[in-house]
């Protein structure tokens, strides 16, 4: 793991969720820039001493010369260091799977895909959200026509945390440019919607219009985010991202609608998933329950046992692990998702600063 030191929030995500089912073992890291705070993080995590490194070439070279060295890196540092810390472990022959968003600019995740291509090796981006089975249901049930002709898609990711004062070690780094890179919010939270709504939809944008703003007064990277969609069959999008909405906690919601029935879920809510019908009827499907092949390979207990952001996350993991055995049916998102999320941001941060308005998409 590089990155994941004390008071990191993320790093024990990543470390149960690779754990949670016995086919990953977290064995080494470089957690912080600062060595004692990465041999601390590495008793924190159980980690022989000897391998909780002060940076990020000493464990690339140290696990090197081990017969029982790591197998991949698992990226968890703040935007800044993906890039050099990815381009080090593909370079020393080790596949990657990296936070999201994939870089801190879309330059660096040019550089970045180049690098993955010329490596031939394995690269993730861990968009958990994907991870959960009831929004896998919701892909399957879309490409199988259940919904008919998709003609609008509402996506919405509402938190409140920067409403007030930005405080802590999550918040500094999330809040400057220099660490963060060219987009807040939108970066944060937006690439998640993002990728979501292409991901349940199947359907990719091809054109966005942008209206982002710093609300709290001195911020220089934006805390809350409106686009306008449109996606390459025509239909219409929405997409809401914010950090100032008081009161909220993390009610990331996607809606889908076509000409035969809509689909919604919820996040907070990550168990059901709302089918609705021409003729007004709802239907509510239930994690654990009659579901296709790719929610059930998702799911871990019976229905009523609800699973949700660690087994979600822990999914990306698991199906990493098979991706590295040469297993089929893995659903891990790539480069070109990492790729795309990035360009996204650029393209709406660009536009709404330059208030363009309508603009075309793509990487």
């Amino acid at each position: 793991m590089i990155g994941g030191g004390p008071g990191a929030f993320i790093g024990p995500v990543h470390r149960i969720a690779a754990e949670l089912d016995r086919e990953i073992e977290l064995v080494a890291g470089a957690f912080s820039s600062d060595p004692g705070r990465s041999r601390e993080a590495g008793e924190a995590y159980g980690i022989e001493p000897s391998r909780a490194y002060a940076d990020v070439a000493a464990m690339l070279a140290g696990e090197g010369e081990r017969s029982d060295g790591i197998d991949f890196v698992t990226i968890v540092s703040p935007n800044h260091h993906h890039l050099p810390a990815a381009r080090a472990a593909l370079a020393a022959g080790l596949p990657v799977l990296c936070d999201k968003p994939l870089t801190a600019n879309l330059a660096e995740a040019r550089l970045l895909a180049v690098a993955v291509r010329d490596a031939g090796l394995p690269f993730g981006v861990t968009y958990t959200y994907s991870g959960y089975p009831m929004v896998r249901e919701a892909r399957d049930r879309i490409a199988a026509g259940v919904l008919g002709t998709v003609r609008k898609v509402v996506v919405e990711y509402p938190q409140g945390w920067l409403a007030g004062d930005a405080e802590g070690k999550q918040a500094e780094w999330r809040l400057d440019p220099a660490r963060a890179g060219e987009g807040g919010c939108i970066a944060d939270i937006g690439t998640h919607a993002f990728q979501l709504a292409e991901f349940v939809t199947g359907l990719r944008v091809t054109r966005l219009f942008a209206d982002l703003a710093a609300v709290v007064p001195g911020r220089q990277l934006d805390d809350d985010a409106a686009v306008l969609l449109r996606f390459d069959n025509g239909a219409r999008g929405v997409l809401l991202a914010s950090q100032i909405e008081t009161g909220e906690l993390n009610g990331l919601r996607i809606r889908v609608y076509g000409d035969r029935g809509g689909l919604v879920w919820r996040q907070e809510d990550q168990t059901n998933l709302m089918l609705h019908r021409p003729d007004g009827s709802s239907e509510i499907l239930r994690a654990g329950t009659a579901l296709g092949e790719a929610a059930r390979r998702a799911s871990r207990t019976p229905g009523g046992h609800p699973e949700g952001y660690l087994e979600a996350f822990a999914n990306i993991y698991r199906d990493f692990a098979r991706q590295l055995r040469g297993e089929p049916g893995c659903a891990v998102p790539g480069i070109e998702e990492g790729l795309r999320g990035m360009a996204f941001v650029s393209t709406a941060v660009a536009a709404s600063r330059d208030a363009r308005g309508w603009v075309d998409f793509g990487i």
